[in-house]
């Protein structure tokens, strides 16, 4: 059977499994199995695969078909140009994540400074701002050892080394450590949210995913937390919940941040929200 007649034939039961790209995943599947790029698909997808590679292959459109992420299934997830590597031990990187790295981007000077990323995972954020940012150095932290084993593989088969992962419960391992911008996309849902039971995020890990107080529990912290970490002016950057803007531009204004406010994500979605540490006159941080 050739490449072709086994895309649309997977193609075809991956649309009736519900997938809101049939043929991608197709595609992304067979390259994996067969291990080609989508060009030679293209090109050469009237000639027969048989064997090892196509048994691969329907063993892998099997389980897409029950729901089982692409990357789950085929190791590896794209995000901000890095090739990374995931499992079920971490958050599947996501494009709407990458306006959380514009947005520190922003506030992070070519000059030499300090960065955070709280519940890292596959390190995909900090992996991203030290890749754009070689002068800075960029900590991780996730709690979950699995995770951080698979930032910290990450970064050593993509060359970055201004990077250093931590096992870490937020800021529990990062005493008396002060940064000039921290990030955390944490957990946000709410655990009776309808939406984890569709999709990719029925297979991830659910500790990254929900969180308490209809999903504030863990942003409330960070905001409290994060004042006693960050410089004098330094920013934090929250991504949360589409319908949460409001409640958390409130957790920040009330803890004493400045020019709260909150940007959108790819579908025009207030996704992120930022404050930044004020400053007294002196300079000086002021504590919370």
């Amino acid at each position: 059977m050739t490449y072709d007649t086994l895309l649309t034939r997977a193609a075809r039961r991956l649309q009736a499994a519900g997938s809101a790209s049939p043929r991608l995943d197709a595609e992304v599947l067979m390259m994996h199995a067969a291990s080609v790029a989508r060009a030679w698909l293209y090109t050469w997808g009237d000639r027969e695969l048989a064997g090892v590679p196509r048994a691969r292959f329907e063993a892998l459109v099997a389980a897409r078909s029950l729901g089982h992420p692409v990357a789950y299934l085929i190791g590896e997830r794209e995000f901000w140009g890095l090739r990374l590597r995931v499992d079920e031990s971490t958050l599947i990187p996501r494009p709407d994540t990458e306006c959380l790295v514009e947005t520190l981007l922003a506030k992070m000077p070519p000059g030499p400074g300090r960065a955070l990323d709280l519940g890292a995972g596959t390190g995909a954020i900090a992996l991203a701002l030290a890749a754009e940012r070689p002068a800075w150095h960029v900590t991780g932290v996730d709690r979950e050892v699995a995770a951080v084993a698979v930032a910290e593989d990450n970064a050593r088969r993509l060359g970055i080394a201004n990077t250093t992962f931590l096992v870490s419960d937020w800021f529990a391992a990062l005493e008396g450590a002060i940064f000039d911008v921290i990030a955390a996309n944490p957990p946000y849902i709410a655990e009776d949210d309808p939406h984890l039971g569709q999709g990719d995020v029925r297979f991830e890990p659910r500790s990254a995913l929900v969180a308490n107080d209809a999903g504030l529990a863990d942003l409330r912290h960070l905001v409290a937390a994060a004042r006693g970490h960050l410089m004098a002016g330094g920013w934090l950057v929250l991504e949360h919940g589409w319908e949460q803007a409001s409640r958390v531009r409130d957790l920040l204004t009330r803890a004493g941040y400045e020019a709260v406010v909150s940007e959108t994500d790819l579908g025009a979605r207030e996704r992120l929200t930022l404050g930044r540490a004020p400053v007294m006159q002196d300079g000086q941080h002021r504590p919370p």
